[in-house]
């Protein structure tokens, strides 16, 4: 009876009670004592139903939350107890009762508060981390799911001692599920996955956990998500808001991992990542390998982007002693991701990495014994990475690099196989760069410190070296893409072909180093007959006549060309087929200068000279003649009639009212002449070498004055006068330029064909017609004597009163004139006779 009454009225019992009354309602099978138990744990016991299949009690569930909310120091107890119900669960095999306290797990942690996260938490995990261990895989995928929940919440209040170490690894094993069921392993493949997204979001972004950047946590994570990237073919998860397979998934996480680096934690997840491609041979073939550094790069900070390319890089280094298939993959995947750091890397970081590359390149040519595929494909891999990493810097910076790269090549004269092979590659390196760069002024693509080595090279004794330097110079010369239209010789029109005229700088450039260009291209032709030289040289002084050739310059490079022609004539070394060769260039080149300027009367002459060698000696026009064809019996190059006529060039610069002094007086480009600081063809040497003679120092004066913008010099044989002075001063229009440009090419005529002493008379000051004009104004001055001589002092003083010698004299003049003396010498004469003369 005693019995019954504690059972029906629980009361509150002293401390040595304790003990008994747990043990009684412990030991209670009729449940009559459950009142003596704590309400927290009645409520826990209320949730589940006698049926395991009816599924958790809802209600029961309600006031179970209730009350933790009202009493939250009790959490700690309700999951304590939660878990170890579940835990007897699972020791008996009864899974659907540990799937309720899973589930009634679930709705306290999120019904719970962010400050009193903490008291639950414990309890929380250690029921996940239970479900996880048991090898049942349902559990396992039901205890993930209410991880990644949990990592989803936000908490306010720091964890000092938490730690995750067996969740990376359970959930990175799951990763490698091989389960039979394919369905099955999906799903236990990507609960993995889902795990490690979870304790990556919840340990990134609080410091005071277990740092996830370790290499221990690093080099399971990784891994696991590249075993399930490498499961399918790999596809961009952006289009899918929640990836459904294994391979979305882990892309999707490596992307999240990746964005969450830092600049110190980026390496921790490269490292294992070269790992991984290492020991699972990935990177022959390299398409995988490609695909993830692609999703590392676009998925990284920007500003961190470049370190990827350096650990790359470095891992190059590591594994210079492997196959060239391994080496030619890895710099494939340099080449294909180096665009996208490109953009980021400015000043040391971009030079560096320049400097890599060419000393990748320099080791791969120092240790080649002997041209293979393999090497050949690795260093071309290497040298498109280089190519790629400038095309994404502005222009001055391809500059920069260019010059970078050119003081690293060796010498030309030094000649052994190992150094001709290493300026083949550094030059092919500086050809990729030239090919992104875009030219705007010829001033800026070719300064000093880059031209001079890169003329030098030009005359190296390699043939596919100076092939390679004359595709630099039509890189960076061709503004309007017309090259693939010039790589055929042809005295033919080119009806596609751009041409503008050149702006002022670009005529500057010409006059300082067009010469020092032209002669570089001139020696480079006349080593051997080879096609391939040629064609190159032809390609490259073509583009120089289509973009600089003007009426300033074009005098230039018409000794350029009577200078090839002036080669095969006279070089006796040469071989009748490169002396044809030779002049079949010379007449194209003469032919597209004139359709480039314009000039119809060098257009005529040159097309009569055509005409006739097609009659006399077709030979002498393209196409070029190899050495290794058959050629005519006879190849008679030494036909007057057929030469391009030095003079008949310059009377049609005449004719078409340029100058042609040049022409005339100047010598054509020859061989031997090499050096770049020694302007050999400068417009002022020419000048200067002939100005011993009274008429070529007078022409100089002349054409010196017609090259100064909006100036226009005046005929000395043309009278000076009012009229005269108008028009100089009015501003000239196209009939006073073209009569200008007459009365110029007249006096020229006259001074270089009239005898001296001709000049001599033609040139004596007139001071008849002077001193006449001068008498007529002092007679009509002496007629006004009647003016009182008070007007004629003020006359005086007024004109005194000037700041120039001629108002003094005046005023002489008329002192005189006013005291008479009509058969007295004028003192003008005797005391400033310089004055009036012309």
């Amino acid at each position: 009876m005693s019995m019954i009454k504690c059972c029906f009225e629980p009361l509150e019992m002293p401390e040595f009670l304790d003990s008994f009354v747990k043990k009684c309602t412990e030991g209670c099978c009729c449940g009559c004592c459950s009142a003596l138990r704590p309400r927290y744990k009645r409520l826990v016991d209320n949730i589940f139903p006698a049926n395991p299949e009816d599924g958790l009690v809802k209600s029961n569930m309600e006031k179970l939350t209730f009350y933790s909310l009202r009493s939250p120091e009790k959490l700690d107890r309700i999951g304590e107890y939660l878990y170890q119900r579940a835990s007897k669960d699972i020791y008996r095999k009864r899974y659907k009762f540990v799937e309720i306290a899973m589930e009634a797990m679930d709705l306290l942690l999120m019904a719970c508060h962010a400050q009193i996260l903490n008291l639950f938490v414990e309890s929380f995990l250690r029921m996940v981390q239970k479900l996880l261990e048991d090898t049942n895989p349902t559990l396992q995928i039901m205890a993930t799911n209410s991880f990644v929940r949990f990592a989803n919440i936000e908490e306010d209040t720091p964890s000092y001692h938490r730690r995750y170490d067996f969740f990376i690894s359970k959930f990175s094993s799951m990763c490698y599920g091989n389960n039979d069921d394919v369905e099955l392993r999906d799903s236990i493949r990507m609960a993995g996955i889902k795990g490690l997204q979870g304790v990556i979001r919840k340990t990134v972004s609080d410091d005071l956990v277990a740092n996830i950047w370790e290499k221990q946590h690093m080099e399971k994570i990784v891994p696991s998500l590249l075993f399930n990237m490498q499961s399918a073919p790999s596809k961009s998860s952006d289009t899918e808001a929640t990836p459904s397979t294994p391979p979305l998934l882990a892309e999707a996480v490596l992307r999240e991992l990746v964005s969450r680096a830092s600049f110190g934690h980026i390496k921790s997840v490269l490292k294992p990542l070269l790992t991984h491609l290492d020991h699972q041979k990935l990177w022959v073939p390299n398409k995988f390998a490609i695909d993830t550094f692609r999703i590392v790069m676009i998925s990284i900070q920007p500003q961190y982007s470049y370190t990827v390319v350096e650990t790359l890089m470095s891992h190059l280094d590591q594994n210079l002693t492997s196959s060239p298939k391994t080496r030619t993959s890895l710099a494939v995947v340099l080449s294909k991701i180096i665009a996208i750091a490109a953009g980021e890397s400015v000043g040391p970081s971009a030079l560096d990495i320049i400097n890599n590359l060419l000393m990748h390149l320099k080791t791969s040519v120092s240790t080649q014994h002997e041209s293979t595929p393999e090497e050949t494909q690795y260093q071309e891999a290497l040298i498109n990475a280089l190519g790629e990493f400038a095309n994404h810097h502005p222009d001055y910076q391809k500059i920069e690099i260019m010059l970078f790269i050119m003081n690293t090549v060796p010498d030309p004269s030094n000649k052994s196989r190992g150094d001709q092979l290493l300026q083949n590659i550094l030059l092919k390196s500086l050809l990729k760069v030239g090919t992104q760069y875009r030219t705007v002024s010829f001033e800026k693509a070719f300064p000093v410190s880059f031209l001079q080595p890169l003329l030098k090279m030009g005359r190296a004794a390699s043939i596919p070296i100076r092939i390679i330097v004359m595709q630099i110079f039509q890189q960076l010369l061709d503004r309007h893409q017309n090259q693939h239209l010039l790589n055929v010789i042809s005295v033919s029109n080119y009806p596609t072909l751009t041409v503008e005229n050149p702006t002022r700088s670009d005529i500057l450039f010409t006059h300082k180093y067009g010469s020092n260009i032209l002669q570089a291209i001139i020696e480079s032709m006349s080593q051997e007959n080879h096609l391939e030289v040629l064609k190159s040289s032809y390609n490259t002084i073509a583009l120089v006549i289509v973009e600089m050739a003007c009426g300033e310059t074009v005098q230039e490079i018409l000794l350029f060309i009577l200078g090839v022609q002036q080669v095969a004539v006279a070089e006796v070394e040469l071989s009748p087929k490169h002396r044809c060769n030779l002049h079949s260039i010379a007449i194209s080149l003469l032919i597209l200068l004139g359709r480039c300027t314009t000039i119809g009367t060098l257009v005529e002459y040159v097309e009569k000279l055509i005409q006739a060698r097609k009659e006399e000696a077709p030979y002498l026009l393209p196409p070029l003649m190899d050495n290794d064809k058959s050629a005519p019996s006879t190849l008679n190059t030494n036909l007057p009639h057929l030469l391009i006529d030095k003079l008949a060039v310059a009377e049609c610069l005449q004719q078409a009212g340029l100058e042609s002094n040049r022409v005339q007086t100047g010598s054509p480009y020859a061989l031997n002449q090499t050096d770049i600081s020694a302007h050999r063809h400068s417009w002022v040497d020419t000048h200067s070498a002939v100005r011993n003679s009274v008429v070529d120092s007078t022409y100089n004066d002349i054409e010196s004055v017609s090259s100064s913008p909006g100036v226009q010099k005046r005929s000395l044989a043309s009278e000076y006068n009012f009229e005269s002075m108008k028009r100089v001063l009015a501003e000239p229009t196209e009939a006073s330029k073209r009569e200008a440009r007459e009365k110029q090419m007249q006096i020229g005529r006259t001074f270089r064909e009239t005898a001296f002493e001709d000049l001599v008379r033609r040139t004596e000051p007139k001071h008849d017609v002077i001193q006449n004009k001068l008498n007529e104004i002092f007679t009509a001055l002496s007629a006004e004597r009647q003016i009182s001589s008070t007007c004629g002092v003020q006359a005086g003083s007024l004109l005194l009163a000037g700041n120039g010698t001629l108002n003094g004299t005046t005023a002489a003049m008329i002192e005189t004139g006013k005291h008479g003396g009509a058969g007295q010498r004028p003192i003008y004469e005797n005391n400033f006779p310089e004055l009036f003369f012309y």
